[in-house]
């Protein structure tokens, strides 16, 4: 597996008190990356707090560039950002290959469950290593917006939220999706003979899983415009089978398929209500600014996910990218993005004075 591109100013730490995950168990010294951008200020508030999404990393600035910069939301003259690799992501954070100390072999298949609530305590442990006392705003989309739904609940440092494309829960629709992506792993030969190395298999599994997850990111028009029926080569192979073989095996050489599985199934356990009450007893203790942002082409998480969940935030607004390009929108549509965030940030402004 190929991490060098994303080690490039990653810190590596571990976390000086014990992990618990809702399921109760337990990591020791469990490793963490995150990388930063900014100083904090002296009063360690000027926080801007990234969740990144189901195969990001914490380099945020490469697949979110377009909010970073002057003036923008991720502008580090004004804020201390951070990006924290999540716990089953294999970019540097508690894995299903870090070593388990009781067998003296990588987890792999024994790594258990985490939930969304497990990332973010998780990453409140890093900061409060940090000595965080305050955060501006944190954001995310789709797995990312999960996890910053989560910590509005679970931290009170959080001053304003700018969450994206997912809604209170993750719906019968979305766990199907993965659902079969993680069937196209397990099903793959490479899989069940187990015979295989960190980042080098299931490559086939993998590869469909992804190919699966790039038809549910884009739009039947996005498609049509930018491949039709054109064909590839002489072989009749068309240009979309093409791009999506290209996808799939891009996946595969950058990422890993025990730690699809797990993060998968981490999204499958969001459920802002689950063993708290009613969703509108819960959201309801969420009494800060909270811009929800819907695509309207996301296949799969449609916009009446975020209405529904701005409408249920007692600071809540709901505000629209328009794009042909589907749930990938909010990490293409970065003048869209800009405009609603520059938005909220004065409407936070004028509202704190």
């Amino acid at each position: 597996m190929k991490t060098e591109a994303f080690n490039q100013g990653i810190t590596h730490e571990t976390l000086q008190t014990p992990f618990r995950t809702e399921a109760g168990v337990v990591f020791n010294d469990a490793p963490v990356a995150y990388k930063t951008w900014g100083t904090l200020n002296t009063s360690r508030d000027n926080v801007i707090l990234i969740f990144h999404a189901l195969t990001g990393h914490a380099a945020a600035n490469e697949w979110f560039s377009g909010i970073f910069g002057e003036g923008k939301l991720c502008d580090p003259s004004q804020n201390f950002i951070i990006c924290i690799n999540v716990p089953g992501s294999p970019y540097g954070s508690l894995n299903p290959w870090t070593v388990n100390p009781a067998t003296g072999s990588p987890y792999r298949n024994d790594f258990p469950l985490i939930t969304v609530r497990d990332m973010v305590r998780f990453q409140q442990q890093l900061l409060d290593q940090l000595d965080v006392s305050g955060i501006d705003t944190v954001v995310g989309g789709s797995l990312g917006g999960m996890q910053a739904l989560e910590f509005c609940l679970m931290d009170n440092r959080a001053k304003s939220a700018l969450l994206i494309a997912m809604g209170k829960a993750h719906s019968p629709w979305a766990i199907g999706i993965s659902h079969a992506q993680r069937a196209a792993i397990t099903s793959d030969p490479e899989w069940k003979s187990g015979n295989y190395v960190k980042g080098e298999g299931p490559v086939n599994g993998l590869a469909a899983a992804r190919m699966m997850a790039m038809i549910t990111y884009r739009t039947p028009s996005d498609y049509e415009k930018k491949f039709g029926r054109n064909l590839q080569n002489q072989n009749g192979q068309f240009q979309i089978e093409s791009y999506l073989n290209y996808q799939g095996q891009k996946l595969a050489g950058r990422f890993d398929a025990h730690c699809y599985l797990s993060l998968t199934k981490t999204m499958d356990s969001h459920d802002i209500a689950r063993e708290r009450g009613s969703y509108a007893e819960v959201l309801n203790q969420i009494n800060i600014p909270a811009y929800v942002i819907g695509i309207d082409s996301d296949l799969l998480y449609p916009v009446n996910e975020q209405k529904e969940l701005a409408a249920m935030l007692p600071g809540g607004e709901y505000h629209e990218i328009r794009s042909a390009y589907g749930h990938d929108a909010f990490l293409i549509e970065f003048s869209q993005m800009n405009t609603i965030i520059e938005k909220f940030q004065r409407k936070n402004k004028k509202t704190s004075n």
